[in-house]
């Protein structure tokens, strides 16, 4: 991987033993042969976690250490203790795997690009900063200010630094769009949205993770940006890594083995099922780069890496705007 890139700076669990593992977290080693416990309080410490009362504190534990236990069983390499790891399966999709979907959905033709393509928007600087949507299934807002925050940078119509609002998004861009804020939506109604009624930043419509009343005072929502369209994607893995060439791609994924992922190319996933949004940003040394919406801590510093091909089903609902 381009080390320009990503830094490999992983917090993962790498099975050592039936009962040991090695916790690493920006380089520095944490002694092998720690027990449950002591990942426990590692982990408490690191992603800031405090608990109401001792009864609620044992149950997440119990609960970390199933995810442990189901780590263990990991022959890819890619998955190791995140931030998640004191939430079930059910708990983790209830809260982050929210994207909405249609039911006639078809999956793309897949045929392998060739290894040797490079497209890195990273690199490029065409790329804003991973950001982070707490516990709001807001992805689709994510995959959409992305995109368009891309698309205007590429275009020379803001800078690298641009911040565009995903609370107005929740916001504002709900029932009538056939969105429910936090509780999922669709990030080609977001683009939709965008064009129709633009979209300001972050600083003056700063994110709250939670559903609030629209904001529509225009003297509010200045500056703003605009698109004059957007598209759909054809549905391939070809016609993807063509669409890619010319900008970073909204698309649409099976993320639930996500919960797990530290860092390496990634492929336990269905690419018929789709439940969370990110943004496509490159192709790079035989795997797609994906940008995620989960902080830097996740992944690798906030990306993951899929495997060439429609892994998780990056190519059957990809959406990019015009800007």
């Amino acid at each position: 991987m381009n080390n320009k890139f990503i830094t490999f700076a992983l917090l993962g669990a790498v099975l050592t033993s039936a009962t040991t593992f090695l916790l690493v977290k920006s380089n520095k080693d944490i002694s092998e042969g720690e027990t449950v416990t002591q990942l426990w309080q590692i982990w408490k410490k690191t992603y800031h976690k405090r608990y109401a009362d001792p009864d609620l504190e044992e149950y997440r534990l119990q609960v970390f250490t199933s995810n442990l236990e189901y780590v263990k069983q990991d022959t890819t390499g890619t998955l190791g203790i995140t931030e998640f790891f004191d939430l079930t399966d059910d708990e983790f999709s209830a809260i982050y795997l929210t994207e909405n979907f249609s039911q006639n959905e078809i999956t793309a033709e897949d045929i392998p690009i060739d290894p040797s393509t490079n497209i890195n928007w990273v690199v490029k600087n065409k790329v804003t900063e991973v950001k982070y949507q707490g516990k709001c299934g807001s992805c689709w807002t994510f995959s959409a200010t992305g995109a368009v925050e891309s698309a205007l940078i590429i275009a020379g119509k803001a800078e690298q630094t641009i911040d565009l609002s995903e609370q107005q998004l929740i916001d504002c861009c709900g029932q009538s769009y056939g969105n429910k804020g936090c509780r999922g939506g669709f990030k080609q109604q977001a683009f939709n949205y965008i064009y129709q009624n633009s979209i300001t930043t972050e600083q003056n419509y700063p994110y709250k993770a939670m559903e609030q009343k629209c904001i529509t005072d225009k003297s509010a929502l200045s500056p703003n940006y605009t698109i004059s369209d957007y598209k759909q994607v054809d549905i391939s893995t070809q016609a993807l890594a063509q669409a890619l060439l010319v900008q970073p791609i909204a698309i649409s994924v099976d993320a639930k083995q996500f919960k797990y992922y530290t860092g390496g190319i990634f492929s336990s996933c269905d690419k018929t099922i789709h439940n969370h949004a990110v943004l496509l940003v490159g192709f790079q040394d035989n795997a797609w780069i994906v940008k995620n919406s989960w902080g830097t801590q996740w992944g690798e510093n906030g990306y993951i890496r899929l495997k060439n091909g429609n892994t998780c089903g990056l190519a059957n609902l990809a959406f990019y705007p015009i800007a």
